[in-house]
């Protein structure tokens, strides 16, 4: 991971949609970041209104554009889970 970046940890179908189980990505808000990947990504698309996330293993809530990431900040990428 460079400097300014985020490591993004992507989980069942997100990471079917991504391909991948982690990126490293420049950071920004919560949605810019969201933006970034379905624009390198398209179909993460349709996963992303199901998913929830935790930045630095803490449950985040509300706009997406009002949630700030840091740098060197971990987004865990959670869509829903089949069983219990």
């Amino acid at each position: 991971m460079e400097p300014g970046e985020i490591k993004v940890h992507f989980f069942a179908a997100a990471r079917a949609a991504i391909g991948s189980q982690e990126l490293s990505i420049p950071f920004d808000s919560l949605s810019g970041v969201l933006d970034r990947l379905v624009a390198d990504h398209p179909e993460f698309a349709a996963v992303r209104p199901r998913c929830s996330y935790l930045v630095d293993g803490i449950a985040v809530h509300g706009d997406p554009a009002e949630i700030q990431l840091e740098a060197g900040a971990r987004l865990d990428v959670l869509p829903p889970f089949a069983g219990g």
